[in-house]
């Protein structure tokens, strides 16, 4: 048997196999984490860690409506209890492979193609999402910095790096639809990754110097650029997608929160909201599944420079990164085994 038909036949298992050694990785990351949290456990208030879990709940109903608001738009209706799924699948998914996002978009245009929902629209949706999520937080960026000049705590630092990665995201945000407004730039563009790509990966398998077929690449720009033009033309139905980015965000933010409480603690939430910022764009460029590591530095760095005591910073994050991961990555691998296999797509179906 040939190692490529090897590789076909057992797809599956090899794929259970790298699931399960990114969460091992994970758990031993977070080792010295689970130890302290676990003693720390004995000095909080634990009914307030208990709304973690009803918060997280009604976080992931965020991320359904989201994927469905805009796949409303583009004409697809999906139900939201699926939607629910495919989101704790996808956490798991972002978890256990740290490409900035992109393991979860490859994985949620193929878990929800259909005849009539192509990997161009799925993709274009997977994309949405995060923009709709990320202009959302700018509102709550600039919340936040009125809440810290208001409580003095602002300083030069917390204004340089909120405003350095808030103009990041404006700016990739206006360079992407710059690209995808125009058929020819988004094939040019995209072209090129797409070889590069290729180049990369016939590095490792000098067998397959087109791992990443060209021409079914470019019918996929051309899909995705047919979809930005659908929802331009429907600008004014995006009020919902935003709405539900807004609420994904905002909960996110309780669930920290609510740590401080457990801790004893009011604190101000600007703190909260710049620090969640900007760990979050940080934490993309970490190496190490979820950003470990490079997440809690720059979150509990914004904190201390926000005037919250270092010690309460670090204990705080700490729990919170650990109770967030046991509460949300068990579902989703139950749920992403369940469904391994990727040939099986949804349907398209009214919302109940």
């Amino acid at each position: 048997m040939s190692e490529n038909n090897f590789i076909l036949r057992r797809w599956k298992l090899i794929l259970n196999y790298i699931i399960i050694v990114g969460l091992i990785v994970l758990i031993v990351a977070l080792r010295k984490e689970l130890v302290q949290t676990f003693e720390d456990l004995q000095h909080v208030n634990a009914w307030y860690l208990l709304l973690m879990i009803p918060i997280q709940v009604w976080n992931y109903y965020a991320q359904a409506k989201l994927f469905q608001s805009i796949l409303g738009v583009l004409g697809n209706k999906l139900r939201t209890y699926s939607l629910f799924i495919i989101s704790l699948e996808l956490n798991l998914v972002n978890n256990v492979f740290p490409s900035g996002g992109l393991s979860g978009a490859s994985y949620f245009a193929t878990r929800i193609r259909s005849s009539t929902l192509t990997v161009g629209k799925a993709t274009f949706t997977y994309v949405m999402k995060l923009a709709m999520i990320f202009f959302a937080f700018q509102i709550l960026v600039i919340f936040g910095l009125l809440a810290l000049a208001l409580n003095g705590s602002v300083n030069s630092f917390v204004i340089f790096t909120a405003s350095f990665s808030s103009g990041v995201i404006i700016f990739g945000t206006l360079l992407f639809i710059h690209i995808i407004g125009s058929q020819s730039r988004i094939t040019a563009t995209f072209t090129f990754f797409t070889k590069a790509l290729n180049k990369i990966i016939s590095i490792v398998m000098r067998k397959h110097p087109e791992a990443i077929n060209l021409e079914r690449a470019k019918a996929v720009f051309i899909d995705f650029h047919h979809n930005y033009n659908v929802l331009k033309s429907k600008f004014r139905e995006l009020k919902k997608p935003l709405y539900y980015g807004f609420l994904n965000n905002l909960t996110e933010l309780l669930s920290i929160y609510v740590v401080y409480l457990a801790f004893g603690h009011w604190v101000n939430p600007g703190a909260i909201i710049l620090a969640y910022a900007i760990a979050n764009f940080a934490g993309v460029i970490g190496v190490l599944p979820g950003g470990i590591g490079v997440y809690e530095a720059m979150m509990v760095a914004v904190m201390v420079a926000a005037g919250i005591p270092a010690n309460l910073s670090l204990s705080v994050t700490i729990m919170y990164r650990v109770l967030n991961t046991i509460i949300q990555l068990p579902p989703g691998y139950y749920f992403w085994h369940k469904r391994i296999d990727f040939r099986e797509n949804l349907s398209a179906e009214n919302d109940g």
